[in-house]
C-alpha cells in the first residue's frame, strides 16, 4: 500500500487510471465479443489506433517527466522511442525465419537483397523475447545516461541543450538511412509474422497488445508519481526552478538529473516497443526532429508537470491529428501549429490547467 501513497493525493491520477481500467476491460469485450453489425462493436482498427494512443500517452509521460518536473525541454525522445521499436523490430523480424520472400532462415530479407552473407553481430541474440525486451530498455537508456553524462557535467541547460539533443535524433536519423548500418535503410524492418509465437494477424494478439499498451501505461504513471512525490522529485522541482541553490546547498545535480533523464528514456523506449507490433513497422522517419517536436506540443497542450496532463495532451491532439488528417489532409499541420499557438497564448497551463482554474472557482 505504501507504493500506491502518493496516488492518495492525485485525484486526477486515480481518475485517469479509473478510465484507463475501464477501457482496458470494455475495449476487448466489444471487440471481440459483439459482431460487427452490433452498436457496440469496435472495430480492429479503432481498438489497433487506440493502442497507438496508449502508447503515445506514455511517452508523453516520459516527456513530462524530464520536462515538466526537472525543466529539461528534450527535443530527442523520439530517438529513444525509436531505439525501443527497433529492438522489438529487429526480434520480430528474427521470428520471420524462412517464411521470408527470399526464405534465408537467418538473414532477414532486406539483408538478402543487399548481399549480405552472415547476420551481424549486434542482430544476435534477437532470436530470444527475453533479451530484446532487455535491448527495449537498455539501448535507449545507455544512450540517454552517455548523452546527458556528459552533457549535465558540461553544466549545458536551456536551449543549448534541446538543440543538442535535437542534433543528436537528427544524426541518428542520418545513421539509420544508411544501408549499410544493418537496420533495413530508408524501408526500415516491416512484414512481421508473429510475437511470442501468435500471429501478429490475429485479433487476440491485436486485444493482447491493447491490455500489454494500457498496462504499461498504468505502471509508468504510477511510477512516475512515485517519482515525482519523493524525496528525489522534490529535488528535482527544485533544480527546475532554481539551479544554482540547488546545487549550493551540496545536492549533487547532475546525478539527479542523470537519473531522471535516463529513465525518461527507458520509458520512452518501452512505448516504442508496444507501437512496433501493432503499427506492423518501425523505419528512420520515426527518428525525425518534428516527431520528438510533437511530442513537446502534446505535453504543452495537456499540461506539462501533471502527467495526467500529459496522457490528456497525448490523446487529444492524436485523435485531431487522426480526424484532420482525413478530413482536411492539406491543412491538417496549420490546425496542429495553431492548436499549439493558441495554447501557449491563452492556456499556458494547458488544458488541465483550464480545469484546475475552473474547479478553484
Amino acid at each position: 500500500m505504501s507504493l500506491l501513497k502518493p496516488l492518495y493525493t492525485d485525484k486526477p491520477g486515480m481518475i485517469l487510471l479509473g478510465v484507463l481500467a475501464a477501457t482496458t476491460c470494455l475495449v476487448p469485450v466489444c471487440h471481440l465479443v459483439f459482431p460487427e453489425t452490433h452498436v457496440f462493436y469496435i472495430s480492429t482498427y479503432t481498438m489497433t489506433l487506440l493502442g497507438k494512443y496508449l502508447c503515445y500517452a506514455l511517452l508523453a509521460i516520459a516527456v513530462d517527466l524530464a520536462w515538466g518536473y526537472l525543466g529539461i525541454l528534450s527535443l530527442g525522445h523520439g530517438a529513444f522511442f525509436a531505439l525501443g521499436g527497433y529492438a522489438m523490430g529487429m526480434y520480430l523480424m528474427r521470428q520471420i525465419g524462412d517464411r521470408g520472400v527470399y526464405g534465408d532462415p537467418v538473414l532477414p530479407d532486406f539483408m538478402v537483397f543487399l548481399n549480405w552473407q552472415e547476420l551481424p553481430w549486434f542482430w544476435h541474440g534477437f532470436n530470444w523475447f527475453p533479451f530484446a525486451m532487455l535491448m527495449v530498455m537498455l539501448v535507449p537508456a545507455a544512450l540517454a545516461f552517455i548523452f546527458g553524462w556528459f552533457a549535465f557535467r558540461s553544466r549545458v541547460t536551456g536551449v543549448y541543450l534541446s538543440i543538442i539533443t535535437q542534433a543528436m535524433t537528427y544524426a541518428l536519423l542520418l545513421a539509420f538511412f544508411r544501408n549499410e548500418m544493418g537496420f533495413g535503410g530508408n524501408n526500415g524492418l516491416t512484414d512481421f509474422k508473429d510475437i511470442l509465437g501468435f500471429s501478429l494477424q490475429s485479433d487476440i494478439t491485436k486485444t493482447a497488445l491493447f491490455i500489454c499498451s494500457a498496462i504499461a501505461l498504468a505502471i509508468g504513471y504510477i511510477s512516475c508519481r512515485y517519482i515525482t512525490q519523493s524525496k528525489l522529485g522534490r529535488i528535482s522541482t527544485a533544480i527546475r526552478d532554481q539551479e544554482s541553490r540547488v546545487r549550493f546547498i551540496g545536492y549533487k545535480v547532475e546525478n539527479v538529473k542523470l537519473f531522471i533523464f535516463t529513465f525518461s528514456a527507458m520509458l520512452a523506449g518501452v512505448a516504442g516497443a508496444l507501437y512496433v507490433p501493432q503499427v506492423g513497422i518501425i523505419n528512420p522517419t520515426e527518428f525525425s526532429p518534428l516527431n520528438s517536436i510533437e511530442i513537446v506540443i502534446w505535453v504543452a497542450v495537456g499540461g506539462r508537470a501533471t502527467l495526467y496532463g500529459a496522457v490528456t495532451g497525448a490523446l487529444v491532439v492524436n485523435y485531431a491529428k487522426s480526424y484532420l488528417t482525413a478530413a482536411f489532409p492539406d491543412a491538417w499541420l496549420f490546425g496542429l501549429g495553431a492548436l499549439f499557438i493558441l495554447v501557449t497564448l491563452f492556456l499556458p497551463q494547458g488544458i488541465t490547467g483550464l480545469l484546475r482554474r475552473k474547479e478553484a472557482k
